[in-house]
């Protein structure tokens, strides 16, 4: 069990106390201490009302998980401790994250490379317990096994969104000088 599962395990109840989901939690070990990252959401039921989550929940979070923390002190040494919500680019962790957003883009980070490659974007098309299948571009469908996937996030249509730079002015335009076969125009011309 990775540190990141171990903290879930321990952390989770907390925060599902407080009527949120632990969507997950990033476990970054670094030069004077590791990064603890969580991702909390709405629960289910303020999801589907269109209920997110603010600084409000966030700082709650922050509160009673850093006293959990400090009581049960799973981390030796120094860490920092980050809540977020998920964002446009929501982290997916899980199967079910990905059954989800069945349909959308995901950028997705392999543990180990396959079909010669590590990395990778693709619209989810499918999940099968642990087994996930991508349409990727230039490669038709690509099956992944859960336990290989190192990170994957949301990889969301920024143009379709309203986010995509403007093309400059006459974009798609080219002016190219006026040719005259070498010859000098006439007055007539």
């Amino acid at each position: 069990m990775t540190r990141s599962d171990q903290l879930q395990t321990l952390l989770a109840p907390t925060v599902e106390a407080l009527g949120l989901e632990l969507l997950g939690i990033e476990y970054l070990p670094q030069p004077g201490g590791a990064l603890v990252r969580l991702y909390i959401d709405a629960n289910a039921a303020d999801a589907a009302e269109g209920k997110g989550v603010g600084i409000e929940e966030c700082e709650s979070v922050s509160r009673e998980v850093s006293a959990q923390l400090d009581v049960e002190d799973p981390i030796t040494g120094n860490y920092t401790l980050e809540v977020s919500s998920p964002g446009v680019e929501r982290p997916l962790f899980t199967p079910a994250h990905f059954a989800r957003f069945l349909g959308e883009n995901a950028k997705v980070g392999l543990k180990l490379p396959q079909d010669g490659r590590r990395r990778f974007t693709g619209r989810i098309i499918s999940v099968d317990g642990d087994t996930l299948v991508f349409e990727v571009e230039g490669a038709g469908d690509f099956e992944v096994r859960h336990e290989n996937i190192d990170k994957a996030k949301l990889a969301p249509d920024w143009a379709a969104l309203g986010y995509a730079p403007k093309a400059p002015k006459g974009a798609g335009h080219s002016k190219q000088p006026k040719q005259h076969g070498g010859k000098k125009p006439s007055k007539s011309e």
